[in-house]
């Protein structure tokens, strides 16, 4: 009866059913880490608001470090190896800060507030996009469209009951205690991933595919991605899906901190935000994603989105309050998660393995906080010559124009590829389910 019901709501055979599921734990395992963690990442945003740009340009230049970092380590060891100790970095980076701010001075606290968002900053991007590659080294193109759905589910779920942690704790928690929280799903996850690599290596193809490391050295998957203009492809259309997080960002940061004054209760008002958004994107996850991109396809899948932005921002142009941004920012991180997220993991389903692990933190990471750094110092001279919150958010609505057509143009090229690779016999299948 539970194998009906979940093929009722997910086209999955019975052999899927165990690894899409355990991968589904894996997504919400680190998402609820990273809830517990984003509404006081946000908080600090608010508080430190006339510093924003710099410390997102710290955050940029600390990812031109860890990339070829993290590249490194892959060229050497096994996706088994280097994907649990990746999240174990991330835990042993949380049990640092929590001592620091137990055991030094409260003034010391502002600082250790900027180095804490800088690295929440670098930890939410390297665990999403490891997970994600992950995924797309273990499970095919055909099978990307039509479980990526179901298993961003986790993810939404994990991040609902990290925001219903936060905002049910952080007023009434010992000071700092969240961090530790945090810890726990992290190493949940790192086991998840052992079972999971197992679990893909039951021939001795994919034994001999998936235990061997990526190869290369720790600039190779950026000279790949310099290569191919479908990655760059992806890279410009993640840029700009930046550049429009990063406007909002800044702007709710501006209006919520102008509203709201009390850190605790800014805190609570971040996280409640994010469970609205992670309950409409549930909604679109089980019951919408995977049929819209069977029926619209890729391109227009990587669409909707902008779309929806351009219209917000027209909105948001015209009637600049706290209330329109904060339906704006729910729609858009339902949509953005809901469907532009498991589509565009898709994407990678169709290159290299080099691709799908070092090109992809590279474009998912330094490109993601290149954007950031650019847009935010982009925000930081428009309100700097006087354009209010409503005259940014207009000039920024054509950018979303051009951010369609290039979702659109990467999704056919995406069928291309996929054609080929259907038509090449000699290509192993890195997960047969």
């Amino acid at each position: 009866m539970p194998t009906r019901l979940l093929q009722s709501v997910v086209k999955v055979s019975d052999d899927e059913i165990a690894p899409m599921l355990w991968s589904t734990l894996y997504g919400f395992s680190i998402m609820f880490s990273y809830y517990i963690l984003r509404a006081v990442r946000d908080e600090i945003s608010s508080a430190d608001r006339g510093n924003l740009q710099i410390l997102w340009t710290a955050v940029f230049f600390v990812m031109l470090v860890a990339v070829p970092a993290y590249s490194w380590v892959a060229s050497r060891y096994s996706r088994g190896v280097f994907v649990p100790a990746a999240n174990r970095f991330f835990l042993a980076n949380l049990v640092l800060f929590y001592a620091a701010l137990t055991v030094l001075p409260a003034t010391a606290r502002p600082w250790i507030d900027r180095v804490f968002y800088v690295w929440a900053s670098v930890f939410a991007l390297f665990v999403v996009t490891v997970f994600w590659g992950f995924m797309a080294d273990c499970f095919r193109n055909e099978q990307g469209k039509r479980l990526f759905g179901f298993i961003a589910v986790g993810s939404s779920i994990g991040g609902i009951v990290g925001s219903t942690v936060t905002a049910s704790l952080a007023e009434v928690a010992p000071e700092f205690s969240l961090l530790l929280i945090a810890c726990v799903p992290l190493e949940v996850a790192s086991w998840i991933v052992v079972l999971l690599h197992r679990r893909f290596t039951r021939t001795p193809k994919q034994a001999s595919v998936s235990a061997e490391p990526l190869g290369g050295d720790a600039w190779s998957g950026i000279r790949v991605l310099f290569g191919s203009p479908y990655l760059l492809g992806i890279a410009g259309f993640v840029a700009l899906m930046t550049f429009s997080s990063t406007i909002l960002y800044f702007q709710q940061a501006f209006l919520v901190g102008e509203a709201i004054t009390d850190r605790a209760v800014r805190t609570a008002f971040f996280a409640k935000i994010d469970l609205w958004a992670n309950l409409l994107t549930i909604v679109l996850q089980v019951w919408l994603t995977a049929h819209i991109i069977r029926w619209v396809g890729i391109g227009i899948s990587l669409m909707i989105i902008p779309a929806a932005v351009f219209v917000g921002f027209l909105s948001l142009g015209v009637y600049p309050l706290l209330a329109v941004l904060v339906v704006l920012q729910v729609l858009y991180r339902a949509g953005r998660y809901g469907i532009t997220k498991p589509a565009r993991e898709v994407l990678f389903t169709v290159v290299s393995r080099e691709e799908k692990y070092k090109s992809k933190a590279f474009i998912d990471a330094a490109v993601y906080r290149g954007g950031d750094l650019v847009s935010g110092w982009i925000y930081a001279g428009l309100a700097a010559v006087g354009l209010s919150v409503g005259a940014i958010a207009l000039v920024a609505a054509p950018m979303a124009v051009v951010w369609m057509m290039i979702g659109l143009r990467l999704g056919r090229r995406q069928e291309e590829l996929a054609g080929t690779e259907r038509g090449d016999t000699s290509a192993p299948a890195l997960a047969t389910t």
